[in-house]
C-alpha cells in the first residue's frame, strides 16, 4: 500500500472521530459527527480509508502495539517470562505484581483499549442507515468493527475482570457507566465475533494480512470458547481455522513466522501506522538486542530452563548477548530493532497465528477425553520444534500429563506475545507460580489489574478491584 493511501486512512479516521490525543476514554467529548460521517462514508473507496485507518490505529494504541505500555510487553513482565533491568517504578510494580492504581502504564492498558472501543463504535454508527456503500463494503466494516471490538473487550475482561461495557459513542452516559458483569462481557464478545464471521469473507483485502477476515472471528471464538471452558465450541472453531488450508500451515522455519503475509499469521499488526519512513515492528525496537540499544528486560532463567535441547525455538527466537560479566538472553521473534529506510515492510507485529488454534485444541481435546487427538495436534508442535514426540506406544498418558504439556509447550512458543503466558497461569489457576519470582509479591488479589485511580476520579460508578 502506498504511503499517501495510509496517510488518507488515517486522516479520514481523524475526521470520523475527532479524538484527542491522550488516549483517555472517558474525556473524548461528543464528535460533531453527522456532517463528517457524510462525507467519509459518501462512497466506498472513502469508507474503506477509515477502516484503514482503524486497523492502522491499532499500531499506535498502547495496549495493542507492542511497545513498552502493551499488553504483550506487560503481560511479559507480569508473568515469569522476563527479568526486568530497568529501575522505572511503573514496571518494577507489574514485576512484583503489586500494581498502584496510580500507576501510569496500566492507565495506558486500560485508556487506550477503550479508545479503540470508542472509535470501533465510531466506525459502527458511522454506517448505520447508509445507503451509499456497496454491502460488500458495509458487510467488512461492520465484521471488522465488531471483531476488534470484541477483540479488544477480550482483553480487558481478562485483565481487570469486571468491566463497563460501552457499545456507543454517547459521553455522557459512558462517562457515568459502572462496572458490567464478566458473563454479560464474554456474551457481548461471543455475538460482536459471531456476526464478525457471518460478515467476513475468507480472502484478506488486498491479500493483507492486517486487514482481518472470516477466519480471524473464527480464531478468537475458539479462543473464547476455550476461556470460558465450552470444550465443544472451542474444537469445533479451533478446527474451522486448522483446516482452512488454502490460507494456512505451520511453518518449518521458525524465522519465517514473524514476516510480513506469513502463511501462519491469522492476523497481524502492520508498522504501516508510523505513516513515515520507519518500517520497524514496535516489538522489534523494544526486544531485539543490538549494541546501542537499552533493553528494559532480558528472559528470565526460569522461562530458558523450560526449553530442552535442540529445541528450534531456542535457538531462533532467542539471542544471546556476551558482556563482560555475563551472556544475557533476548527474545529475538523479531529481527528488525530499527529501519528507517522507508523501504519494504519485512515483518509485521503477530497477534493471531495458526500454532495457537492446535493448542486450543488439543487443550479442548484434553477436557473431553480424547487423548489421542490431543497429542496428534500437541506433536505437531513438538515436531515443528524439533524436539521428541510423546510416545503412546507403551500406553496413553493422564489427562493432567498431557495438560501440563500443553501449557508448556503455550509457553515455549508464545513467550513475548501477548501476554499469553499471564493469561494461561490464571486459567489453569497457578499464578501462584510467581511467588517464586526475584522480589515476588504477588497475592491472588493479583490476578487482576486494578482499575486506574484517575478513571475512577471522573466516573463515581466506577468500583475498584478486591485487594487494592
Amino acid at each position: 500500500m502506498k504511503i499517501n493511501k495510509i496517510l488518507l486512512g488515517l486522516s479520514l479516521f481523524a475526521i470520523v472521530l475527532f479524538m484527542n490525543s491522550c488516549e483517555d476514554f472517558l474525556e473524548v467529548e461528543t464528535p460533531n459527527y453527522m456532517l463528517d460521517s457524510n462525507t467519509v462514508f459518501a462512497d466506498d473507496q472513502t469508507a474503506q480509508g477509515a477502516l484503514q485507518g482503524l486497523f492502522n490505529q491499532l499500531f499506535n494504541t498502547s495496549f495493542a502495539n507492542g511497545g513498552s505500555q502493551s499488553v504483550s510487553f506487560l503481560g511479559g513482565v507480569s508473568a515469569d517470562t522476563y527479568t526486568l533491568t530497568s529501575s522505572t517504578p511503573d514496571l518494577v510494580e507489574f514485576q512484583q505484581n503489586q500494581i498502584s492504581p496510580d500507576n501510569n502504564s496500566n492507565l495506558q492498558v486500560w485508556s487506550s483499549a477503550y479508545n479503540i472501543i470508542y472509535q470501533a463504535n465510531s466506525l459502527l454508527n458511522g454506517i448505520e442507515d447508509n445507503a451509499l456503500l456497496s454491502q460488500e463494503v458495509l458487510n467488512q466494516i461492520e465484521g471488522s468493527g465488531k471483531f476488534i471490538r470484541a477483540f479488544t473487550y477480550f482483553y480487558l475482561v481478562n485483565l481487570y475482570g469486571d468491566i463497563p461495557l460501552i457499545l456507543d459513542t454517547d459521553y455522557q452516559q459512558n462517562s457515568l457507566a459502572s462496572r458490567t458483569s464478566t458473563e454479560k462481557i464474554y456474551s457481548q464478545i461471543l455475538n460482536d465475533l459471531e456476526e464478525a464471521s457471518s460478515l467476513l469473507n475468507e480472502n484478506y483485502s488486498g491479500g493483507e494480512r492486517f486487514r482481518v477476515n472470516k477466519f480471524g472471528a473464527l480464531a478468537m471464538l475458539a479462543r473464547t470458547h476455550l476461556f470460558l471452558g465450552n470444550w465443544q465450541k472451542a474444537e469445533m472453531y479451533s478446527s474451522q481455522v486448522i483446516e482452512a488450508s488454502a490460507y494456512y500451515e505451520l511453518l518449518e522455519d521458525p524465522n519465517a513466522i514473524f514476516l510480513a503475509n506469513s502463511r501462519e499469521a491469522i492476523w497481524q499488526i502492520s508498522p504501516i501506522g508510523w505513516g513515515y519512513s520507519f518500517t520497524h515492528t514496535r516489538d522489534g525496537n523494544l526486544l531485539a538486542k543490538t549494541t546501542t540499544s537499552y533493553n528494559p528486560v532480558v528472559l528470565s532463567g526460569d522461562l530458558l530452563n523450560a526449553f530442552t535441547e535442540n529445541d528450534k525455538r531456542y535457538e531462533n527466537w532467542i539471542s544471546p548477548f556476551v558482556t563482560s560479566n555475563d551472556t544475557l538472553y533476548y527474545p529475538y521473534k523479531y529481527k528488525i530493532q530499527y529501519d528507517a529506510s522507508g523501504g519494504t515492510i519485512k515483518e509485521y507485529s503477530m497477534v493471531l497465528r495458526l500454532a495457537e488454534q492446535y493448542l486450543i485444541r488439543a487443550e479442548a481435546r484434553t477436557r473431553q477425553g480424547d487423548i489421542s487427538g490431543a497429542i496428534e495436534d500437541l506433536n505437531k508442535i513438538k515436531n515443528r520444534a524439533g524436539i521428541a514426540l510423546i510416545d503412546i506406544s507403551q500406553g496413553s498418558p493422564s489427562e493432567d500429563v498431557i495438560l501440563d504439556e500443553i501449557l508448556l509447550e503455550r509457553r515455549r512458543e508464545f513467550f513475548s506475545e501477548w501476554g499469553h503466558r499471564w493469561f494461561d497461569l490464571r486459567r489453569f489457576n497457578k499464578t501462584d507460580v510467581l511467588k517464586n519470582k526475584v522480589n515476588s509479591n504477588w497475592t491472588p488479589a493479583s490476578n487482576l489489574f486494578p482499575i486506574p485511580n484517575s478513571e475512577r476520579m471522573k466516573d463515581p460508578n466506577l468500583t475498584q478491584n478486591p485487594g487494592y
